[in-house]
């Protein structure tokens, strides 16, 4: 039976760019289930396709991408946001993550990039073009909560071993293959992790990781 194809929107105001990401989306086998030229247009069409992923630019007529992103996971928590910008300004990378961005890739990106950073942000595993991940983790880092609580009390050395790694943005079957475990073993091992720290998903579990620096190891 074939797997069910991955929902997703593409909102960008330039009709050359959005067409173009439309079309790449839609022949790498994904249901492009709408597009937008602005915020307005990308929030009054979100709730009636209901994508997985949204595919959006930050500098869009108001509300621009960073408000976008807020609201659409306001409206529904599981949607992953996956930017794609000119910009690899610290500032604008920055703010889409802290407002729930899981990817970020700047328009230089290849087609094969951003089909397997669809994939990938779909799956839930966080995705930045090489080079931001490093400015993100870092300032995680910076801003982390000093002193306190130990860094992971209640988790096994195993999973600690595992959430630094996906701290550092691995996907689960990367995970696997460093560790010689299966790919069950190690969604269990994060599945568990999460029920100890009352975390839902893996994006809140990575910025807890490198707010406590388990991804500079």
């Amino acid at each position: 039976m074939d797997e069910p194809r991955i929902r997703v929107m593409v909102v960008d105001d330039h009709p050359m760019w959005r067409d173009a990401v439309e079309r790449d989306l839609a022949e790498a086998g994904f249901d492009v289930v709408g597009v937008a030229a602005d915020g307005r247009q990308a929030l009054a069409r979100f709730p009636a396709v209901r994508p997985e992923v949204l595919v959006l630019d930050l500098q869009i007529p108001e509300p621009n991408g960073v408000a976008v992103t807020a609201e659409v996971l306001r409206q529904d928590p599981a949607a992953r946001v996956l930017i794609l910008s000119a910009s690899g300004e610290q500032a604008d990378v920055l703010e889409a993550v802290k407002a729930g961005a899981t990817g970020y890739l700047v328009k230089s990106a290849s087609r094969a990039e951003l089909v397997a950073a669809v994939r990938r942000v779909a799956a839930g595993d966080t995705v930045f073009t090489p080079g931001l991940a490093g400015l993100v983790l870092g300032e995680y880092r910076r801003l982390g909560e000093p002193g306190g609580e130990p860094n992971h009390p209640e988790l096994t050395p195993r999973e600690t071993e595992v959430l630094k790694m996906v701290a550092k943005g691995l996907g689960y079957r990367q995970i696997a293959e460093r560790l010689v475990l299966s790919h069950r073993t190690v969604q269990n091992h994060v599945q568990n992790t999460l029920r100890k720290l009352q975390m839902h998903n893996r994006v809140e579990l990575t910025r807890w990781a490198i707010e406590r620096g388990l991804d500079a190891d």
